[in-house]
Order: C-alpha cells, then sequence, then structure tokens
C-alpha cells in the first residue's frame, strides 16, 4: 500500500490552491510543444501557389504588376520608333530593312526576361499532372512566341534589324493579354462593363498591331510615319478608305489582310456577347451605386409583380408632397419587367426618379444592389408568407431601415410587428365595410382622406354636385403644433371645442384631433375638458396645410394691426371665412370680420302662440366647458336615454357590455362590446335551422325589429371577427344594433364559432349569393345592406381585370331583383367599378364615363370618384388603401388616426366615428357652419362632413346633352348663356335670317317628340321586365313559405344620386336627409372613476365566463 502511495505523482503546480490565486507561474516551463497548422501544405510550391495564385489580394498585385510592364513594353517601343535615325544599307535587296543606329534594347530585354520568368513560374505552379494541358494555352503560346525570338534576337547585335518588327508582335499580343488580365481584376463590376472594357482594349489592340506593324514593314517602302500608319488603320477599321495613305510593298498588304480577316471575326463574337448582356441588364435591371446612395435619397418598393396600376398609383401618390420630389424610387421585383411598366419608366418624368431591379429581397446581394442600407425605407406589398420572410431578410441585413409593410391576414400581423408602420387589408376592409351600414359611404370618406389631391376635379362641370363634390375631395388631414399655428395658436388654455367650432368659423378647417407632447396616442375628439396647450399637435382636415397657406386681409383690418391677435376674434359671431384659392397646393384665406349683428350668437324660433316675443336656439361654445352644460345632442338619440333606459332593457334584451372573451387572432385591439350575458350554443348560431332552442328557420321567425346586415363571403376568416365589433361597439344604442347573418359559401369552423358566440344576434348560414333561395331564407328582403366580399377564389383568373367578373355579375342580378336594398361590393381592381349597377342605355352614366376620362387625362388620382357607386359608397377595393401605406412615409400619423375613426383601435379619451340624420325638424339651423356651433355647444361633437343624396332623374335628351358639355369640357357652358341673346336678337333680325328659324323649330320639335317616344318605350320596357322578376321572386317566396309582404314594400330608389362633402364650407345650406358624420367624444371619458371601477366590476360578475378565455387568448 505505501508502494502505491509513492508511486502515485504529486499534483502538478497549476491545481495548486495557491497558484489558481496566484496565477501559474511554472506553466511556461511545462513539457508542451506549440503546433502551427497550416490550411495549406508547406513547401515552397504552395507557398508560391498561395501566393501568385490563391491569394486574392497578392495575386491582384501581381496581375497589376504584369499590366504595367504591358504598358511599359508598348511605350518603349513607341519611344524608339520615334527616336530611330535609319540609315542605308549595301545592296539593292528591296525586302532588307535600315539597320538602325540606335544602342540595343536593353531595357526591353530586361522587361521580356521578367515576362518570360513570369509566365514560366505561373505555368509550373498551375501544373496538375497534364503538361500539355499547359503547354498548349494561349497565353503560354503567345508569351514564348513573342518573347524567346525576341530575347535571342536582341542578343545578338547583327539581328538587331528583325528584332524591331519581333518587339512590334510582342506590344500588340502583350495588349491583347492585359485586356484579359485587366477583365479578370475587374470581376468585382458587373459583366456588361467588363464586357465594354474587353471589346474597347480589343479595338485598341487591333489598331496599335496594325500601327505598329505597317509602319514597321514600310520602312522598305514610303517609310510611313507611327502617325500615318495609326491613320491608315483608323481609316480602314471604320470602312471609310479615302486611299490617301495605302500599304506599298506585299509583307505590309499581308498584314492588313490578316488584320481584317481577326476583325472580322473577332468583333462580331464581342458584339454578340455584349448585346446579349445588355439584353440581360435590361432584364435584371442596373444598380443603384454607392455614391448615389449616400449623395441622394432614395426608397424601396418591393412586391411579387409590378402592375401598371400599382406602379402609378404609387408614383402619383408619392411625388404629390412636395418634399418628396427629390427621392428616387428603387423598385426590388423578383419577375421580368413588364412591357406596359418599362414604358412607363421611359417617360422623362419617372425615368429619371425610377429604378427597376429585378431580384428578390431574400438575397443579401439583390439588397446591396438596392443599397437598402442607405435607403430612407422600405415599402413591402405583398403577400403575407413572402412579406414576412422579406421584412425578416430586410431587418436582418438593414435593422435601421425604416420597413412600411403592408399585410392581408390579420393572425399574421404579429410576425411583423417590429415594423415601424404596418397596415393589415383585412382588419381596415372589414371595419370599412361594417362602418358603410351604419355610417354611409365611410369607405368613399376615408379613400377621399387617405388620397391626395388639389380639389380641382370636376370643376369644368356643368353639375354643381360634381364642382363641390370634387372641391370637397381635396380636404386631407394635416397636422401643426399649437404654438407654430396661426389656426390655433390663438386658443392656448382653451377647450378642444371651443378651438375647433372658432378655427371652421373664421378658417374653414376642422380640427379632430390632438396628442400631448408627454402622450403617443393620438385622441380624436378628447372633449370639452380638454384643455389645448403650446406644445399639443392638432390634426385638422383642410384643403391643404396651413405652411402653404396664405393670409388676405381685408383693407379695414390692415389699419388694426396695433390691434392684439385676439382681437380679431372677440366677436361671437361673424361671416363664415373659408379657403376661396386652392391652386398648386396653395389655399389663400380671406379673414372677413364685419360688425356682427345683435343677438347673432343664437338662433331664435317664433313661438307656438305667434307672439313677438322669441327664445335663443343655439348657446355659445364656452371657452371652457363646464361639466353640467354638456347633454347628448338633441337632434337623434343619444347616449344617455340608452343609459337611463338600462336598466329596463337589460330585462328584456339582456345586453351587458363587456371585453370578448375570445378572440380569434393574437393583436387584436380589445374593444368593449355589447355581449350576451352567457355564450349562445353553436346550434343556435344557424339562421336556417333549428334546434332544441330554437325552432326558427329563417329570419322572418326572429321577428327583428331593426333591419338585417347581410354579409356574402367565402369563408369565415379572421377578418369576419373586425366586421361584427365595430357594430357591436358599447357606444352604438341597443336599440339600433342590427342583426348580422353571415352567408358563407362554406360553413365555419368551431373556432370562430367560439369567437363570434358572445356578441347578440349574429347568424350565420351557408348558401351564396348567386342562389336566390339562399338569399330569400337568410332575409334579404328584410335587410336595409347587402356587404359583398370579394372571395379570394377568383383572385387567381387568368386575366387580371377578370378576378371580379362573378362578382359584378352577382351583384347585378341583386340590383335587378332588389332595387332599394343598398348593396355594399368589394373588388379587386378599382377600374372595374365602372361595371357597378350598369345601365347600357343610361346617358348619364356615359356622361360620367367621358368625364372620368377627362380627369384622368389631367392627372387627377381619384379620376373615378365621379362614378355613381363610389361616390355613394357602393363600391370598395382594398387596393384603394395602398396609398394609406405610401401616405405614412409623410403623415406618419394617418394609419393611427384611421384605425381610430374605423374602430379599430380604441385609446381611452378618444372619440369615435357615427352619424346623425338632418330631419325635417332639424332644417331651422340652415347652414353647416350653424349646425357645427349647435353639436359643440350641446353635445361637444365634431361634424366632418356630410352624405348628401339627391333625386336625379334625366331624360335621354337632357342626358345627351350634358354628355356633349362634359366632352367639350365645359365650351357648351358659355352657349347657354348667349342662348338668350340670340333669341332676343332673332327679333331685330333681318326677314331673310328669319326664314331658316321656322324650319329649325320644326326639326326641333321632331327630334323631341322621337326622343319622347323613345323614353315612353324604354320606361314600358323597364316596367315589363321589373313585373317579370318580381313575379320570380314572389313565386320562390310561396314556394319556400315566405310572406311576400315585405317584397311588396320594397321600392326602386334608382333615380337618385349620393355624394360624399369632406368639410364643407360654414355656409354650405343644410338639406333633407342628409347624414352628417360626427366625431363623438369617448361617454367614458366624462364618468367618474369610482363609477368605472363599479362598471367593471358588474361586467365581471356578469361576463364569468369571459375571464379564463380571455387570459388564454392573451397567452
Amino acid at each position: 500500500m505505501a508502494e502505491v502511495d509513492t508511486e502515485v505523482p504529486p499534483l502538478p503546480p497549476r491545481y495548486r490552491f495557491r497558484d489558481l490565486l496566484l496565477g501559474d507561474q511554472t506553466f511556461q516551463n511545462d513539457d508542451r510543444v506549440q503546433v502551427e497548422f497550416y490550411v495549406n501544405e508547406n513547401t515552397f510550391k504552395e507557398r508560391l501557389k498561395l501566393f501568385f495564385i490563391k491569394n486574392q489580394r497578392s495575386s491582384l498585385r501581381i496581375r497589376l504588376f504584369n499590366f504595367s510592364l504591358k504598358i511599359l513594353t508598348c511605350a518603349l517601343y513607341i519611344l524608339r520608333v520615334s527616336l530611330d535615325q535609319p540609315k542605308e544599307v549595301n545592296g539593292n535587296c528591296s525586302h532588307c530593312v535600315p539597320l538602325s543606329t540606335s544602342s540595343p534594347p536593353l531595357l526591353q530585354l530586361t522587361v521580356a526576361l521578367i515576362s518570360f520568368l513570369e509566365t514560366m513560374l505561373i505555368t509550373y505552379l498551375s501544373y496538375k499532372g497534364n503538361i500539355w494541358e499547359q503547354i498548349f494555352q494561349i497565353s503560354f503560346i503567345l508569351e514564348m512566341i513573342n518573347t524567346v525570338p525576341f530575347i535571342i534576337t536582341v542578343s545578338s547585335y547583327q539581328f538587331i534589324s528583325q528584332s524591331v518588327p519581333q518587339n512590334s508582335v510582342y506590344s500588340q499580343d502583350s495588349l491583347i493579354l492585359h485586356c484579359s488580365e485587366l477583365s479578370y481584376n475587374f470581376r468585382t463590376h458587373s459583366a456588361m462593363f467588363n464586357q465594354v472594357f474587353i471589346l474597347i482594349c480589343t479595338l485598341l489592340c487591333l489598331v496599335f498591331t496594325g500601327a505598329c506593324g505597317i509602319q514597321h514593314l514600310e520602312r522598305a517602302g514610303k517609310q510611313l510615319s507611327l502617325f500615318d500608319s495609326f491613320y491608315f488603320c483608323i481609316v480602314t477599321f471604320s470602312t471609310v478608305g479615302y486611299g490617301d495613305v495605302t500599304p506599298q510593298i506585299w509583307p505590309s498588304k499581308l498584314l492588313v489582310v490578316i488584320l481584317i480577316c481577326v476583325a472580322l471575326v473577332v468583333l462580331p463574337l464581342q458584339f454578340e456577347e455584349l448585346a446579349y448582356l445588355w439584353m440581360e441588364s435590361q432584364k435584371l435591371g442596373g444598380n443603384y451605386s454607392r455614391h448615389r446612395a449616400q449623395t441622394e435619397k432614395h426608397v424601396v418598393l418591393c412586391v411579387s409583380s409590378l402592375k401598371i396600376d400599382l406602379l402609378m398609383d404609387f408614383l402619383n401618390e408619392f411625388y404629390a408632397h412636395p418634399r418628396l420630389q427629390d427621392y428616387y424610387v428603387v423598385i426590388l421585383c423578383p419577375t421580368e419587367i413588364d412591357i406596359q411598366v418599362r414604358r412607363i419608366l421611359q417617360i422623362p418624368l419617372w425615368s429619371q426618379r425610377v429604378i427597376y431591379l429585378q431580384g428578390s429581397a431574400l438575397k443579401d446581394q439583390d439588397l446591396m444592389r438596392a443599397k437598402m442600407d442607405d435607403a430612407e425605407a422600405l415599402l413591402l406589398i405583398l403577400q403575407d408568407h413572402q412579406t414576412i420572410l422579406r421584412a425578416w431578410a430586410a431587418k436582418d441585413f438593414a435593422p435601421n431601415c425604416p420597413l412600411y409593410v403592408q399585410i392581408l391576414k390579420p393572425e399574421n400581423k404579429f410576425h411583423v410587428k417590429f415594423a415601424d408602420h404596418v397596415v393589415c387589408e383585412e382588419e381596415f376592409k372589414y371595419a370599412m365595410l361594417a362602418l358603410n351600414c351604419v355610417c354611409p359611404a365611410t369607405s368613399t370618406l376615408v379613400t377621399l382622406l387617405v388620397h391626395t389631391s388639389r380639389g380641382q376635379e370636376g370643376q369644368m362641370s356643368p353639375e354643381q354636385w360634381q364642382r363641390t363634390y370634387g372641391r370637397c375631395s381635396g380636404n386631407e388631414v394635416y397636422h401643426i403644433r399649437l404654438c407654430d399655428s396661426k389656426f390655433f395658436g390663438e386658443y392656448d388654455g382653451k377647450s378642444f371645442t371651443y378651438a375647433s367650432f372658432h378655427a371652421h368659423k373664421k378658417y374653414g378647417v376642422c380640427l379632430i384631433g390632438v396628442k400631448r407632447e408627454d402622450n403617443k396616442s393620438i385622441l380624436l375628439n378628447p372633449g370639452p375638458r380638454h384643455i389645448m396647450a403650446a406644445t399639443d399637435t392638432c390634426y385638422y382636415i383642410n384643403i391643404t396645410k396651413e405652411e402653404n397657406s396664405a393670409f388676405i386681409f381685408k383693407q379695414e383690418e390692415k389699419h388694426n394691426k396695433g390691434l392684439p391677435i385676439t382681437g380679431l376674434y372677440d366677436a361671437p359671431s361673424r361671416l363664415p371665412v373659408h379657403s376661396i384659392i386652392a391652386s398648386m397646393g396653395t389655399v389663400a384665406i380671406d379673414l372677413q370680420n364685419p360688425d356682427p349683428p345683435e343677438e347673432s350668437s343664437k338662433l331664435t324660433l317664433p313661438t307656438e302662440n305667434g307672439a313677438g316675443s322669441r327664445r335663443p336656439s343655439i348657446g355659445p361654445v364656452l371657452e371652457i366647458a363646464d361639466s353640467s352644460a354638456i347633454l347628448p345632442c338633441d337632434l337623434l338619440s343619444d347616449q344617455s336615454e340608452d343609459e337611463t333606459n338600462q336598466s329596463d332593457e337589460e330585462g328584456s334584451v339582456g345586453f351587458v357590455k363587456g371585453y370578448p372573451p375570445n378572440s380569434p387572432y393574437i393583436g387584436s385591439s380589445p374593444t368593449l362590446c355589447h355581449l350576451l350575458p352567457q355564450k349562445a350554443p353553436f346550434c343556435c348560431l344557424r339562421l336556417d335551422k333549428g334546434c332544441t332552442h330554437s325552432s326558427f328557420e329563417d329570419a322572418k321567425a326572429y321577428g327583428f325589429k331593426n333591419k338585417l346586415i347581410i354579409v356574402s363571403a367565402e369563408t369565415a376568416g379572421n377578418g369576419l371577427y373586425n366586421f361584427i365589433v365595430p357594430l357591436r361597439a358599447y357606444y352604438r344604442p341597443r336599440k339600433e344594433l342590427n342583426p348580422i347573418v353571415l352567408l358563407l359559401d362554406y360553413p365555419p369552423d368551431n373556432h370562430f364559432l367560439e369567437a363570434i358566440c358572445c356578441f347578440p344576434m349574429v347568424y350565420f348560414m351557408a348558401g351564396t349569393i348567386d342562389n336566390l333561395d339562399n338569399l330569400l331564407q337568410c332575409g334579404i328582403i328584410y335587410a336595409d345592406n347587402l356587404v359583398v366580399v370579394d372571395k379570394e377564389s377568383t383572385m387567381s383568373a387568368e386575366e387580371d381585370y377578370m378576378a371580379d367578373a362573378k362578382t359584378i355579375v352577382n351583384v347585378q342580378t341583386m340590383f335587378r331583383l332588389f332595387p332599394s336594398l343598398s348593396i355594399i361590393t368589394e373588388l379587386t381592381h378599382p377600374s372595374n367599378m365602372r361595371f357597378m349597377q350598369f345601365r347600357a342605355k343610361d346617358c348619364y352614366s356615359l356622361a360620367l364615363s367621358k368625364l372620368e376620362k377627362i380627369e384622368r387625362d389631367k392627372g387627377s388620382n381619384l379620376a373615378f370618384m365621379f362614378r355613381l357607386p363610389f361616390a355613394a359608397g357602393r363600391v370598395f377595393s382594398i387596393s384603394m388603401l395602398d396609398t394609406l401605406l405610401y401616405q405614412s412615409f409623410v403623415k406618419d400619423y394617418m394609419i393611427a388616426i384611421t384605425r381610430l375613426l374605423l374602430g379599430l383601435d380604441t385609446t381611452p379619451g378618444s372619440g369615435y366615428l357615427c352619424a346623425m340624420k338632418i330631419t325635417e325638424e332639424d332644417l331651422w339651423i340652415r347652414t353647416y357652419g350653424r349646425l357645427f356651433q349647435k353639436l359643440c355647444s350641446s353635445s361637444a361633437e365634431i361634424p366632418i362632413g356630410i352624405y348628401r343624396t339627391e333625386s336625379h332623374m334625366f331624360s335621354n335628351s337632357e342626358a345627351s346633352s350634358i354628355l356633349s358639355i362634359n366632352v367639350d369640357q365645359g365650351s357648351e357652358h358659355r352657349e347657354r348663356g348667349e342662348y338668350w341673346k340670340e333669341k332676343t336678337a332673332h327679333r331685330n333680325s333681318t326677314p331673310s335670317e328669319q326664314l331658316e328659324h321656322p324650319l329649325l323649330r320644326k326639326k326641333s320639335m321632331q327630334w323631341a317628340r322621337a326622343e319622347r317616344i323613345s323614353q315612353q318605350r324604354l320606361n314600358l320596357y323597364r316596367r315589363s321586365e321589373r313585373q317579370e322578376l318580381s313575379e320570380l321572386v314572389k313565386n320562390r317566396m310561396k314556394h319556400l313559405g315566405l310572406p311576400t309582404v315585405g317584397y311588396d314594400e320594397m321600392n326602386d330608389h334608382q333615380n337618385t344620386l349620393s355624394y360624399v362633402l369632406i368639410n364643407p364650407p360654414p355656409d354650405t345650406m343644410l338639406e333633407l336627409n342628409d347624414i352628417v358624420y360626427i366625431i363623438r367624444s369617448d361617454p367614458l371619458a366624462h364618468v367618474p372613476e369610482d363609477s368605472q371601477v363599479g362598471q367593471s366590476r358588474t361586467t365581471r360578475n356578469e361576463q364569468d365566463f369571459g375571464t379564463e378565455t380571455r387570459n388564454e387568448t392573451h397567452l
């Protein structure tokens, strides 16, 4: 045992505790050997091979040195020829070359030896087992032919005469070798650049070879100078052939023949390769240089396929902003450029701004070509999975580049949460379609707000509604700090409602929102309790931004410049002031300040007894509102009535307020909604089939009090959730909730049913809109709105613009069968909206088509705005929201404001969009400006626009005249004024002139009679067609056992037109049935915190099922 202990060696010093603390001092004396590992063999040949061939930096230096030797050889030859002084030789041999008196070319000999040795060394290092492969290389053969004879002849003085032509040949061949070597040096450049460089060097080599060879050979003849030989080669290769300089002896003639043959073989091959590379470069696009990227500003647009509509929408919207005129657009697309797109990009307006690159954002090489790391922004418009991968790739390549991402499905939104701005198409689409049912033409309102326009559309039209509609369409959302604004600067310390009303009264601008400096959230109409501060950012709607506005004061106001600014606005009421000039982005505002009449701040109505006593009708808007004075507006059913009758309605209806317990996707914003106290069973959600809980099998049996909202979709996607939430939001009065019926091609899954089973009066049914029985069963005759969602299966049509064909035909059929039904349709392509509610013999629609073409020729971004279905909010295309992503590059707040308007986001203290209808009892208000004051003073609501419906009945003759007016761009407008002059002058005309008028009068009467007869026939045809369609629908209803009473009550409202007026002037007269868009303040913002806590507790107690599921959704 002791022997074993003695054999155990002691621990090394590095394992002792003392050495661990003080360091290993004896580690250097340890018996260790340092081993160096080499990637290549550690032999002399491998090291030379690594230096001359493998290592890029050292091999590049060797090639540059070789290039210098070639250039030096050519320069030495030219110098020697210019310094030669030939003398005559003895004999009469005509082919003997005169000897040179110059000394032996020692320097040329040295250069030749170095080149020869280098060639031999490279050949030795490149040897791979086959010696003949190295010997028969062109570069090796040329070097041997040129250097070996040159060295031999220069070494012997008696052969000096033969050394000169060898030197000439060596010089030309050296240049050819130099071209190939130098092209390899430029391998980092494009192939196009390398090929052009090789072609230029080939031409130079041919010219240099011919000039040197002819000059040397002609020493036995005319003794041409080097310049004359160069001149002869240029004239010969350019096929001009003047004939003033020609070779005289047969060797020089033979050399010319050889050079021409070589040129005929080599140059076409070079040009063919160059043409091929040029065509390929046109397909792939060019490169955006680093120098341009660092000195210029550019953005990168990444798309899957570039269509002409997408390109023009982007370019027109992007370059509509003045500060983006100096930006460049680099388009990165994986497909080959389209012919139409190529023609557009060749226009000088776009060719200097747009650069097309064929490539993928998933490749770092293509991102480097687009100089993504220096770009101002990257805009991604692709399919969802492609967008996600490309967004990740771009973020990995350029982490500091802002990302603007457009995505389709809401469930994929959390994958690109890191992007700076995200637009989810389905979220916005379904929210707009839902609001279209309660606030008509919300889609048109939002589309006009996110498009850039100067408000000049339709100004040459003779139609008043087109001129007003076109002028108001130029309103957009802008922002400015309160302390920097003339519009709102004087309202520091005043309430938001006071600032909004008076700014609209004086300047015609509509203040809709505000953002605190210490808060990132934008608040729409925060209400009168919000006190404006100098650091607040104001968001307003106007024809142009304040920075582009010029303020024009009247002469009497110029004498009052010494007065404080507030003196201009002390009067409680004044004439309305609005934008009177809007051209080229600049608006001049006329500030009128006449003496206001007494009692002008209050509107009065006569009393019932007809006495002279009058009462005030509209109260003033207070600077700092009293909470007790803010009452709901009495113009429509308000929220207070709904709250006061809450206890009664809860007992009968059974609705509670709370947050939906189940969200179908991650990232949905929680919204307080009307909910059922308990989840409805899935069987009860089926409308057309009874169950153990309910025996109803059609919409009539349910006995709904309000009209239905029917949604036709292919599948129950998660986006439909955003259609239901705005219609069940807490601020919607319970008595105004419309039943929602989902008409789906395929039955929904349980995951979707789990998300919607908590909402009241939401049902689904399997069916299609091209089946009349399905439409009747889901209660279409009891519906006010039918929403037709574009189907994904139709988007993959062979022809792009035929993707909407089936939807358009089905909607046209329903338009004929149910004329009073409001059908809201989503299309893939905006250009197809001209087929909606199509009437082939409607001349007025044809006149609008002519007007659209005129506006498109003028360069309008909203040429389709005058189409009646779009103006009325009956049609919508999701591609119209592409401009929202483009505008967010300049206006980073547009996405947030649009989401607040549509109800996709609910910020505490922020208002919401709703509508009110003007009835006969409200016409005493008279003007839009007085309505603004009424809403601000009574209920703190901010109106932002009007939806107006007018009856419009035209005969064919009248429509035809309007058609000619639109085609002539208003030239006939002046003839109407001259008509009465001609009629008056007719009385004073001579008898000879009057002879023609009776004939014209007779012809006009005949034409008018023919037009009346054709109109009567058309009305009779329509009546008979209407009767046939009515009989068809009634027969199907009887077959299904449905009563036909509801269908008999449907009227034809096809002779009306509707349009949207955004922020109309204050003096705009109100009309009956006008629908006013208003932003109502948040009702919960005025509720004390204690009551909110109590209400939330009550809601939690009533919704016991919602807590667990909501926690699971967040998880």
